[in-house]
């Protein structure tokens, strides 16, 4: 929070995929590192959910 209302908030950085890394300092990088391996977890995760729905579907309409 910005100690006078006229201050502007600093927005949390967020990695963009093909930016420049050389202004980074190595702990900036190793947070990004792990905000990028959470981020494959939860999409892993969505994908697998994902998959698990369309075998079910594919297999409801299978049936004859």
């Amino acid at each position: 929070m910005a100690l006078f209302d006229d201050e502007p908030v600093k927005a949390k950085r967020v990695h963009e995929i093909g930016q420049d890394l050389s202004m980074l300092s190595v702990g900036e990088i190793e947070e990004r590192i792990t905000q990028l391996r959470h981020e494959i977890a939860r999409m892993e995760t969505e994908l697998a959910a994902k998959g698990s729905t369309k075998l079910a579907a594919e297999a409801l309409f299978r049936r004859e």
